[in-house]
């Protein structure tokens, strides 16, 4: 059993919460508090009442997310949402959110971590946002081919898909970026070209991001916005378990996009 109020503490220094910048409904942090004490942590990607109700099945007493309560921005506590809100506060759970914070982290971060699933081994920062970093970026001679079919696996095992845009046969990745999520947009194609990147892989990204990738002769590689945002929060809830020697458990709620 551990105090609410210390674990907030320790994610928040962790994490550096307080100074990464992040959209107005990420609301980085304790989101919702509960009577002081945990005693099971249960980590997701999405909060939604498919992971809540599995994390009170779980007996968790803290969910961890990475998008948290508010992602869909403010709405009346009414019909579903006042349903998610009831059932937190009668099962007295915590919900504790880490968004872009958790995807940069340099140990338990969604890119870093995606980047060396990949077989990839980050070497320096990618995607900024407001002056922050929040992706990957390396150096490496592998067959763009055998990154995209690492993806692909990878992908399947979280109910999704990895699709790439079209590349030659027997080409190779020398200079890539990694950027989970919603990663493919204007910004980060125009920072791959100044970086001199040949390969991109991403979570997802609009169809045009598609077109443009062939215009420039980069590869992009979409993996899945919610697989590649799995790895943090399990990465995460292991590090809490070992340090705080409370039980874990991942809920899986794949969206298949």
């Amino acid at each position: 059993m551990t105090s609410t109020a210390e674990l907030t503490r320790y994610l928040d220094e962790l994490l550096e919460t307080s100074s990464v910048p992040d959209y107005p409904n990420a609301l980085n942090g304790l989101q919702l508090s509960n009577s002081g004490e945990v005693t099971r942590v249960a980590a997701c990607v999405d909060f939604s009442t498919r992971t809540v109700s599995r994390a009170i099945d779980e007996k968790a007493d803290l969910l961890l997310v990475h998008h948290g309560m508010f992602w869909s921005g403010i709405r009346p506590v009414v019909g579903a949402a006042y349903g998610r809100l009831r059932m937190l506060m009668d099962n007295d759970m915590a919900v504790y959110s880490s968004h872009l914070p958790l995807d940069r982290h340099a140990l338990f971060g969604n890119n870093v971590l995606l980047s060396r699933l990949l077989g990839l081994e980050p070497l320096g920062e990618f995607a900024s946002y407001k002056g922050v970093s929040i992706g990957a970026r390396g150096e490496s001679d592998l067959l763009t081919a055998d990154i995209v079919e690492r993806a692909r696996r990878f992908a399947r095992v979280h109910g999704g898909d990895a699709v790439a845009t079209e590349f030659p046969e027997g080409r190779r990745t020398l200079r890539w970026g990694v950027c989970t999520g919603a990663g493919a947009s204007a910004d980060t194609l125009e920072e791959a070209v100044t970086a001199g990147l040949d390969t991109l892989v991403v979570g997802e990204g609009p169809h045009w991001t598609a077109v443009e990738a062939a215009e420039l002769g980069i590869v992009i590689v979409y993996a899945g916005h919610y697989a590649t945002e799995t790895l943090g929060v399990s990465a995460l809830a292991e590090h809490l378990a070992g340090r705080f020697g409370l039980p874990w458990v991942m809920i899986h709620a794949p969206t298949g996009l």
